[in-house]
């Protein structure tokens, strides 16, 4: 059975818009949290005012940690923090958990892992869906892969900062799922960003185009998160990168194309991202995409 007032040693990778809302919440439950220091994280005064601490290598954070989070960009990030040269795996000590929260392609997460189980350890991987909101207020979809009892003896720590857990299987299948939701997620933000884009072409108010919508087929998170660009030019609905989305739909057809899956669709859908990466550049919110789509019918 579970001791759910236990308290871990934490060591945590990623401080970014959903990294910051899972450590916040890890905090505030009580346990003793150590952060790495990048230039990419969030600011990490109230973390610190907080009670939890920071350190600049990756064998120290490994060294203090009973158990490691990572919630980083993609599987090259993921092999570096944990595989390379000063990683986690220079400093973990045996029995350590690792439970890796990044979006990555199953065939990297089923190596770590394995070189985590060599190394003494033991690993998770545990994606996320909702947005930094969702982290923020510990409200997140969490997908885990791997054995059903260390996810039992995880769950207090994953119960943490989020409200759904889900056993997907063994190792990979949640990363595996966690593609599989984002390439309907962000496909479906794509044909609708396509037909907002139509729609302002042909002179349907953004209104109408969203209401309309919204009472019919084309109802659902997708359209509520672009619902406040489509009427307002306001990107905050889903604070996801473009350069995430492209990342994301390539992972996703690297996966159905070693499964030998259909894949066309999907392989349209990334060429939408890609195409607004290079236009509007990396770092714009995927509500964008329709004055991009807009902007890119009328140079067509």
């Amino acid at each position: 059975m579970n001791d759910d007032n236990k308290r871990y040693s934490i060591g945590m990778v990623g401080i970014g818009l959903m990294g910051h809302g899972i450590a916040s919440n890890l905090v505030k439950h009580g346990h003793a949290l150590t952060v790495l220091e990048h230039p990419g994280n969030q600011p990490l005064d109230a973390l610190r005012a907080a009670g939890a601490t920071s350190v600049a290598s990756l064998a120290d954070l490994a060294r203090g940690a009973e158990v490691l989070i990572l919630c980083v960009t993609g599987s090259p990030q993921v092999e570096a923090v944990v595989l390379g040269e000063g990683g986690l795996l220079s400093g973990m000590k045996p029995g350590t958990i690792v439970i890796d929260c990044s979006t990555a392609i199953p065939g990297s997460t089923e190596r770590v892992a394995q070189a985590v189980e060599r190394a003494g350890g033991r690993f998770l991987d545990a994606p996320m869906t909702r947005t930094p909101r969702e982290a923020a207020e510990g409200r997140l979809n969490l997908l885990v892969g791997g054995d059903a009892a260390l996810l039992e003896t995880c769950r207090p720590i994953l119960s943490c900062f989020a409200e759904n857990i889900v056993h997907t299987g063994a190792v990979g299948t949640g990363h595996g799922m966690k593609l599989l939701h984002n390439y309907v997620s962000l496909g479906t933000v794509a044909l609708i960003a396509e037909a907002a884009a139509c729609a302002q072409r042909a002179g349907v108010e953004p209104a109408v185009f969203v209401d309309v919508l919204a009472k019919g087929g084309g109802g659902g998170v997708a359209l509520e998160r672009l619902r406040s660009f489509i009427t307002q030019q306001d990107p905050s609905g889903l604070r996801f990168a473009m350069s995430n989305a492209q990342k994301d739909l390539g992972y996703y057809a690297e996966m159905a194309g070693g499964a030998g899956a259909a894949h066309a669709i999907a392989d349209a859908v990334l060429g939408t991202y890609a195409g607004a990466v290079q236009q509007g550049g990396a770092q714009r919110f995927v509500p964008e995409l329709v004055a991009l789509l807009a902007e890119r019918g009328e140079q067509g």
